[in-house]
């Protein structure tokens, strides 16, 4: 044998033992290398149930917030605040009937400030039936019961819209409509001022609102416009105001006012308020206060359920 058969011989061998060795070094030096695996992408995680749920409700505006008028009434007269479809609101009125001005001072504080004197309650519950029209129930404890239906026309925005304009219907009855009936048509404007106050003018005819068969008066519809402010003194606290004069039709009594002070806490609205008259519906309010000599305090308690 050669030498040459013995060094071929060789080599082949040196081939065969470094491609069983190695067999990535037996491949075409010029093919490319295999690319490594991908690695392995973090799976996304679950949604929230929860965030899911409520998304719907998070995208109506009218859930939302409204600083400026955190509840759907001042003292006794409605405001332009929207209602989430499908939504509920209920509120608390409650007037005492003893004058602050009776008696003397020691005579208020046997009193407890009115407080233990009887009261005229009212008990309001509110629905949003489509988005910006809202119905709702109001009853009294003297067995008044209004129904009211209220229709937002425009909402106050900065591309133009200087006003908010609601229209409200009523139909009201006494001894729990067993009795009397009214009705009552009005139209509600607002319009904000800064962060700081929304301003009330609310023209309201009120039909039938003579409920005293021994009044002389031969009118018995009644022509009003409730005029009211709302002033935001810090983030959650409010002075609240209006009056609304009767400038036509039957007017007995005088023009019934109140003012109050408010505090907002969650979804839930705290009112204490003082007027001259007792009227928390819109055919109540039509038939005036008592006397401007005569001031009774109350409170307001709202809560809504969004």
């Amino acid at each position: 044998m050669t030498f040459r058969s013995i060094a071929v011989r060789a080599s082949g061998a040196l081939a065969l033992t470094l491609a069983v060795a190695h067999p990535a070094a037996a491949q075409d030096p010029a093919s490319p290398p295999p690319a490594p695996p991908a690695a392995a992408q973090p799976a996304a995680p679950p949604a929230d149930p929860q965030a899911v749920a409520t998304q719907p409700a998070a995208s109506d505006p009218d859930v939302r917030l409204d600083p400026l008028q955190p509840d759907f009434a001042l003292a006794a007269l409605p405001t332009t605040l929207r209602m989430p479809e499908h939504k509920l609101a209920f509120r608390l009125t409650h007037r005492f009937t003893r004058s602050l001005g009776e008696g003397n001072f020691g005579d208020l504080l046997d009193n407890f400030f009115g407080f233990d004197s009887a009261a005229l309650i009212g008990l309001e519950l509110r629905y949003g039936l489509l988005p910006g029209t809202q119905v709702g129930i109001h009853r009294t404890s003297d067995k008044t019961i209004q129904i009211f239906g209220q229709q937002n026309l425009s909402q106050q925005k900065p591309d133009g819209r200087p006003l908010g304009i609601d229209v409200i219907a009523t139909y009201e009855g006494l001894d729990n409509m067993k009795a009397q009936k009214m009705g009552a048509l009005g139209v509600l404007v607002s319009r904000k001022v800064g962060r700081v106050a929304a301003l009330y003018a609310e023209p309201i005819v009120v039909f039938n609102s003579k409920t005293n068969p021994n009044d002389p008066s031969t009118d018995t519809d009644t022509g009003m416009i409730g005029l009211g402010t709302r002033l935001r003194i810090r983030p959650t606290t409010y002075l609240v105001g209006e009056i609304t004069p009767r400038f036509a039709g039957y007017r007995p009594g005088v023009d019934q006012m109140s003012f109050g002070l408010e505090a907002r806490a969650g979804g839930h609205t705290f009112q204490l308020n003082f007027s001259n008259g007792f009227g928390t519906t819109l055919g109540q309010i039509a038939r005036g206060g008592i006397d401007n000599s005569s001031w009774f305090i109350g409170f307001n308690l709202s809560r809504k359920f969004f």
